[in-house]
């Protein structure tokens, strides 16, 4: 048996798995779909009707929550690949959301909470989406959401992308309930505790 001098290429990789296998990778690899997005298989599959999914995330004890992607969009790349790719972070977002992924300039139909039915592209105008990605956090029941104007039905909006403890705290934020009790960089002191 021979000993060898690691290389310092062989040392980099090394610490470099040591680093990811400490960090936990999640269940499995987000496909890149024929629309260019990567999908995660977590995700909500859905009829597109928003207050169904929503109603049906309250029935599991979750909280609804919309991911606006577009194709190329290197942060939406950071946020599956580095994010979801966090266990710790991807158990405690499917343990506690239904997540509808859907594309800002995408044809699909979808029904929102005042039954009007738009193509995604419109249905982000109307929610004001400008930045991929965009997470949208609605509340965990949609009595009286279609009276509200669209950008009212919100509780939390994390526009763009936040690096994993901002994007986990994001998530606590609003299971928590804590924009009941003030803002989200309010919130994130109390994180540190």
């Amino acid at each position: 048996m021979s000993l060898r001098t690691p290389t310092r290429r062989g040392l980099i990789a090394f610490v470099a798995g040591a680093a990811l296998a400490g960090r936990g990778a999640a269940a499995a690899e987000p496909a890149v779909g024929e629309d260019g997005l990567y999908h995660e298989p977590w995700f909500l599959q859905s009829f597109l009707d928003l207050r169904e999914d929503l109603e049906s995330a309250a029935a599991s004890s979750k909280r609804f929550a919309i991911m606006w992607e577009l194709r190329g969009c290197p942060y939406c790349r950071e946020t599956h690949l580095v994010n979801f790719a966090d266990a710790g972070i991807a158990s405690y977002i499917r343990d506690n959301f239904e997540i509808l992924q859907l594309n800002l300039i995408g044809a699909r139909k979808v029904t929102d909470f005042d039954r009007e039915e738009l193509s995604e592209k419109d249905l982000a105008r109307k929610y004001g989406i400008r930045f991929t990605p965009t997470f949208q956090f609605f509340p965990p029941s949609s009595n009286g959401l279609e009276a509200r104007d669209a950008m009212a039905r919100e509780v939390a909006r994390a526009p763009g992308y936040l690096k994993p403890p901002h994007f986990l705290a994001m998530f606590r934020f609003v299971r928590e309930r804590a924009y009941e009790r003030g803002s989200f960089r309010d919130f994130l002191p109390h994180m540190a505790d």
